[in-house]
């Protein structure tokens, strides 16, 4: 039994301030952090490697080198089953482009992301992408916020996911208090990804364990 990714809807599941997960198919935990790295905004980084940290120590780290958690970004990596994966740490959101330039040479991705502390509020996304193109994506909240509540994508993709997301369903009703429990939908949603996808992450290795880290610092 594998540990699924349904535990990423808890709070706080990985860090202060949501998370922001990547996993590939057909690449090597070290080449998926080179190429997530080529995607950051801005001036080009290269990824240094730290060594083996908790995500507490990483966080401590991006903070002494960059005086602020928020002011730097920090990976964590490893591999679960098929697939790699990266974990981001510090000021990550809305420094990467799409994932569609990890994808080239036939590679599967998924990214699944959520800014749980900002104040819009953000809702959880997920996109999964081969080869540059973007075979699925949508809002794990499903509640029409953001420009869409479906399921965007190659038709056939997304249709079998939106089929089995309202097998599960999703939308769900909503409650007395007029809105769903967004919490419990995104546990579902996230559900529909592990089955359809066959998506798992070390919830252990990730939450308490150490893994191989990298600050991406500018060339």
């Amino acid at each position: 039994m594998t540990d699924g990714i349904t535990w990423l809807a808890e709070p706080r599941s990985i860090a202060f301030g949501g998370y922001s997960v990547v996993m590939a198919r057909g690449l090597t935990p070290e080449e998926l952090v080179g190429r997530l790295t080529e995607t950051v905004y801005g001036p080009e980084h290269t990824a240094v490697p730290v060594g083996n940290l908790t995500g507490d120590e990483l966080v401590e780290l991006i903070t002494d080198s960059f005086g602020s958690q928020y002011e730097g970004i920090g990976l964590r990596h490893g591999r679960c089953g098929d697939w790699s994966y990266t974990v981001a740490y510090g000021g990550w959101m809305g420094e990467f482009e799409d994932e569609s330039p990890i994808s080239r040479g036939g590679v599967d991705v998924c990214r699944l992301e959520f800014e749980e502390e900002n104040g819009k509020p953000v809702p959880p996304q997920f996109a999964y992408t081969r080869d540059g193109v973007r075979l699925s994506s949508f809002n794990l909240h499903l509640d029409g916020s953001w420009g869409y509540d479906g399921v965007d994508g190659d038709p056939e993709t997304a249709s079998r996911v939106q089929a089995e997301l309202t097998a599960a369903g999703l939308p769900a009703d909503e409650g007395a208090d007029g809105e769903a429990d967004d919490r419990d939908v995104h546990r579902t949603a996230l559900g529909v990804l592990e089955r359809h996808f066959g998506l798992s992450l070390p919830r252990e290795e990730i939450v308490g364990g150490t893994l191989p880290a990298v600050l991406l610092e500018p060339a």
